[in-house]
């Protein structure tokens, strides 16, 4: 155990994470640059494309130090977005150091500040890199003084490469050697093995990805995962180096993965512990809890007839991704789809993505929106995951949204037009912190807020300057309201959503102009209505298309225009009473469509 290393790369997204883990693959497996391909623990097709990183990875290495002796090493590439904070915390519990890297044309932001307490938080070695110093007109000394300033370490203790060219690389590989510590456990006692991921193989049903804390383990024994008390048989195991390699057994302190048949990625959640059947441990491993969805959206196929695919697709993405939830739903516009959970706007936008790469599936998203908490009369607390949950308003005490503690970093010059943004998104300011040119603001701000266009907006005041890194906080009294848009008297219930008070009139007027130019001309009027509690707010029509009944009258008397116009008024009046209009998809899919 003494020549083991466990350490986790963290950083902020697209701060070099993959490139330094490629560059280390390289040099302890001495690769020539032709034999190694870019991001090689990145498996996914959007993960390489996109370039960043999705899931935990996993690769054991061998070093030779300079001093001749051999070490293991055993990295874990973490996500770099807020999305995936809960796998980047399960990964850094499974180390006893983190590669704490840094943009050095970027500088420190938002997640690496986040990254960094998570790290802090958990007491393991903390080692700072600044990556990219190959790129012209970096100033790594101004870098690290704003790292020295905003997370408090000594720059004299941050190290500098470039992991696309190799430039001290093999510095770093021996300062790991020499500055983490080796794993402590006991060989001798119950097994405890901490999951670090868990994804779905075609053949081998539910890999785990562990980590051996307390005793060792061998192929063929019966395993127990202690959240769900379950025994199943380890079939086989092995290592990434980053080749799958079976192995038979994984001692104290080693990192590996296991397959036991287990059918459903339910079965072996991220942060889980796992002990002998024979010989239980009594004890599960801190951290553990079930990841919940943050925000919902609706996902329906283009086409209805790709309904069957859209569900297998949903159940295959479902085996890979624990935090991923689906369930059926029936909507009046846009027929059958699924009512399905997410982390954020980046796991949503992936799902979508892997939906129509991978399973060649075009659908429809609607906009997101958050979880809601009602308090109701009778003091039952329910969790609400649409408009159409929410009881009726004489049985609610109390409706409540979830608010989120935002970190924003950005440069000082920036400054008021941001706090003009928050407070615009009802945001409360909770601090504001200078570093050198730059400025820390801490608000609290509801998450409906946050995942309508909060970052984009942030991002073009800013000039892209500025990270956000936000967490759930608390439930908080809110007084927004449910919007019901009606088309001829026929509510539509795509269309249905909560709108704070504020926003009632502006949100109103926006979806009626919409409608009416989107919605095709009738021979009669269409009326269409916002509503809240049964009480109309506002209202816009579509004209009638007028058919010119007098184009055959060349002159003649009066009387026949006349009784010509009367009979083509009482003909339109009967056709509004009887007058069957179906709103195209089209329509729901230029509104709803989450990229628009």
């Amino acid at each position: 155990m003494k020549n083991i290393r466990n350490f986790a790369i963290i950083a902020h997204i697209n701060h070099g994470k993959s490139t330094l883990s490629d560059r280390f693959i390289q040099i302890c497996n001495n690769l020539s640059s032709h034999e190694i391909k870019n991001q090689m623990l990145d498996t996914m097709e959007l993960e390489q494309e996109r370039g960043i990183t999705i899931k935990a990875q996993s690769v054991r290495l061998d070093y030779t130090a300079k001093n001749k002796n051999q070490y293991q090493f055993n990295l874990i590439d973490t996500p770099g977005h807020t999305d995936f904070s809960y796998e980047v915390s399960r990964s850094l519990s499974a180390c006893e150091g983190a590669l704490l890297i840094i943009d050095a044309s970027q500088g420190i932001e938002a997640q690496t500040i986040a990254n960094f307490h998570i790290a802090s938080k958990m007491q393991i070695k903390i080692i700072p890199i600044l990556n990219k110093i190959d790129l012209p007109h970096v100033r790594p000394e101004k870098i690290t003084k704003e790292i020295e300033s905003i997370i408090g370490i000594k720059s004299n203790n941050i190290l500098q490469c470039s992991a696309k060219t190799g430039l001290g690389v093999p510095y770093i590989l021996e300062y790991i050697t020499n500055n983490l510590n080796p794993p402590c456990g006991n060989p001798d006692s119950e097994l405890q093995a901490l999951i670090i991921d868990s994804w779905f193989d075609n053949y081998l049903g539910v890999i785990i990805l562990v980590r051996i804390k307390n005793g060792y383990l061998k192929q063929g024994v019966k395993i127990k995962i202690m959240s769900t008390q379950e025994i199943y048989s380890v079939v086989h195991m092995g290592i990434f180096t980053p080749e799958k390699t079976n192995i038979k057994s994984l001692k104290c302190g080693e990192i590996g993965w296991i397959a036991c048949s287990i059918k459903k990625i339910h079965g072996a959640l991220v942060g889980d512990t796992i002990t002998l059947a024979s010989r239980a441990s009594q004890k599960m491993l801190p951290g553990f809890k079930k990841i919940s969805p943050k925000i919902f959206a609706s996902i329906f196929p283009i086409v209805s007839e790709k309904y069957t695919s859209l569900k297998d697709s949903l159940k295959k993405l479902n085996y890979n991704d624990s935090s991923f939830f689906y369930e059926p739903e029936n909507s009046y516009a846009l027929g059958m789809g699924f009512k399905c959970g997410f982390l954020g706007l980046l796991h949503l936008e992936i799902i979508q993505e892997r939906l129509e790469r991978e399973y060649k599936i075009n659908v429809i998203v609607t906009s997101p929106t958050v979880m809601y908490e009602v308090l109701t009369k009778d003091r039952i607390i329910m969790h609400i995951q649409s408009p159409s949950q929410i009881p009726e308003k004489k049985y609610i005490l109390e409706l409540r949204e979830p608010i989120a503690l935002c970190y924003i970093l950005f440069p000082s010059e920036y400054l008021g037009k941001i706090i003009t943004l928050c407070n615009e998104k009802r945001g409360t300011q909770i601090n504001l912190l200078y570093y050198d040119m730059n400025v820390m603001l801490v608000y609290e701000l509801p998450m409906a807020e946050i995942i309508l266009n909060f970052f984009d907006r942030l991002q073009s005041i800013s000039k892209g300057y500025a990270s956000l890194n936000y967490k759930f906080k608390f439930f908080k009294k809110t007084s927004s309201v449910i919007i019901k848009t009606l088309v001829n008297k026929t509510v539509l219930d795509a269309l249905t959503c909560i709108v704070h008070k504020n926003y009632i009139h502006i949100y109103s007027q926006k979806i009626i102009a919409k409608l009416k130019k989107l919605i095709p001309r009738q021979q009669f009027d269409i009326v269409i209505q916002t509503s809240i509690n049964n009480q109309i707010i506002a209202k816009g029509t579509v004209k009638q298309l007028r058919k010119n009944v007098l184009s055959k009258c060349y002159g003649g008397d009066v009387s026949r225009k006349k009784k010509l116009l009367k009979k083509q008024k009482i003909g339109k009046k009967r056709m509004k009473q009887i007058g069957n209009f179906c709103l195209p998809q089209e329509v729901f899919f230029s509104i709803l469509d989450v990229k628009k």
